[in-house]
């Protein structure tokens, strides 16, 4: 997959490559291919603190210490820009809402942050928001 130059990657992506979900090991290494590919090409990687505050959930609420450790060294190796919510972003999340009504809120704000800081490209595992239409949207599936 070539042709993007900036990147924002919504939770999954993130849980898929860290965690080495037993359930899906197929994502683990779509996902450690699309990291070396990218990191390779000079891709810039976004995110947001909603992608922060939903993947250390569950490594909060299990006292996995190590899961959060290697977020950060993935966050920090890949020199990701984690970006905060501010006014902006959340009037682009609602107006994305009022287009797309069956779209969550923490969707619509992650999609809104990564139109407005300029992605082309938005990596995901919710095949729902493949419909959204300001930026191109794949899934690991699609990787």
């Amino acid at each position: 997959m070539i042709g993007y130059k900036k990147v924002f990657i919504d939770t999954a992506p993130f849980i898929y490559y860290i965690e080495k979900n037993e359930d899906n090991p197929q994502y683990f290494e779509k996902m450690k291919s699309f990291f070396a590919e990218s990191y390779d090409r000079d891709v810039a990687f976004n995110t947001s603190v909603i992608t922060v505050e939903e993947y250390f959930v569950f490594p909060y609420r299990n006292n996995m210490q190590c899961y959060i450790d290697m977020f950060e060294k993935l966050i920090r190796t890949l020199g990701v820009n984690i970006v905060s919510i501010d006014g902006e972003i959340a009037k682009k999340a609602a107006k994305i809402r009022a287009e797309y009504k069956a779209f969550k809120s923490m969707d619509a704000l992650q999609l809104s942050t990564a139109v407005l800081t300029g992605c082309d490209l938005f990596l995901t595992n919710d095949k729902q928001l493949k419909q959204f239409s300001e930026i191109k949207c794949i899934t690991v599936d699609d990787l």
